[in-house]
């Protein structure tokens, strides 16, 4: 029996450009401690890992000083601390998944969605000719 699969638009970001400048971002939500947040995540297959905005984490409830296991990230955030938080993440009408963070102390980067662990759980397929991605979960 194969997987339920949804389908997501790409987002056209900046309307002076048009076409070129759609990304695949996937609206979902994240929970912890019984706090909510809804956010629009880049899916980002060249990203080692998740990574949270600072203001994300407060938001769902998460305490600095108290998530101590730290991550190194790379590339234009290297110079950003970062420590693993975990959440439970909500895509589409998709069970829930356990997503590990790289929480940034930091508020300059959006939401990214990674290998370890968003593209371990999901499945997606890019139709970028044709604007639009499939996700599915594992199976």
């Amino acid at each position: 029996m194969t997987a339920p699969v949804e389908q997501f638009p790409f987002v056209e970001m900046d309307p002076a450009v048009g076409a070129i400048s759609r990304m695949p971002l996937l609206p979902l939500m994240l929970s912890r401690d019984q706090q909510n947040v809804t956010v629009t995540g880049l899916l980002d297959t060249g990203a080692a890992v998740n990574v949270l905005p600072h203001s994300l984490g407060v938001q769902l409830g998460a305490v600095w000083e108290q998530q101590t296991i730290p991550v190194r990230l790379t590339g234009n955030m290297a110079g950003i601390e970062a420590r693993v938080l975990l959440v439970t993440c909500q895509v589409g009408h998709f069970a829930p998944v356990r997503l590990a963070f790289a929480w940034a102390y930091s508020d300059a980067m959006p939401v990214l969605l990674g290998q370890t662990n968003f593209f371990q759980e999901f499945d997606v397929c890019f139709f970028r000719a044709r604007s639009i991605f499939e996700i599915r979960p594992k199976s």
